[in-house]
């Protein structure tokens, strides 16, 4: 059998044999959404890569402690998720414009191309920049495996580690102080619904 067509736990099995090219496997099959996530925690491309790699080698320094039982990507995604959060401790938050971190509300995208669209659009980005800033990593976690990978707030717990009541209280307010603040068309966004968990 081919080393693509063996499961996650069947890999890690032979990688722990000391077959090189199964965790290679691994790596290769898990390698863009582990990049992605870190692209949506840490907003750089150069450092989401530096992230990523950091991400597998601590995996594979600690490939005996992983439970087969368990998905092997979430189990991943847990260690590049919290290894991003200790990189946003270390500094500010990377911007983000607007489209890229609330394409799920209807009411931040505009269809219009005009120029008054744009310059509105600009200035919306830059006042949701200062906001988010405000966010701690923790929040902004919840809301990049929510909203980007539709993971539900059970897989997010598993993945962050944390009770799945704390991902809910997360989301809550990460919405609640986002939505607080920012204002379209002279109406607090948070009265355009965002929705609750």
């Amino acid at each position: 059998m081919e080393l693509e067509e063996l499961t996650d736990p069947d890999l890690v099995s032979k990688t722990l044999a000391g077959d090189d090219q199964a965790f290679a496997t691994l790596v290769t099959r898990h390698q863009r959404i582990t990049y992605n996530v870190c692209y949506r925690m840490l907003g750089d491309g150069y450092e989401a890569e530096d992230a990523a790699q950091e991400a597998f080698l601590r995996a594979f320094r600690y490939l005996d402690r992983y439970d087969p039982g368990r998905s092997f990507k979430t189990w991943l995604l847990s260690i590049a998720s919290n290894h991003c959060i200790d990189r946003l401790r270390r500094r500010r938050m990377t911007k983000l414009p607007i489209e890229d971190l609330l394409p799920w509300h209807p009411a931040l995208t505009s269809q219009s191309d005009g120029p008054e669209s744009a310059a509105m659009k600009h200035e919306r980005s830059d006042t949701f920049q200062a906001m988010l800033e405000e966010l701690t990593p923790q929040y902004r976690a919840v809301l990049v495996f929510y909203y980007w990978y539709d993971m539900s707030c059970k897989e997010i717990a598993e993945t962050l580690e944390i009770e799945e009541g704390t991902v809910k209280s997360r989301l809550h307010r990460a919405r609640k102080k986002l939505a607080g603040q920012f204002v379209i068309n002279d109406v607090p966004a948070c009265t355009l619904a965002l929705e609750s968990v």
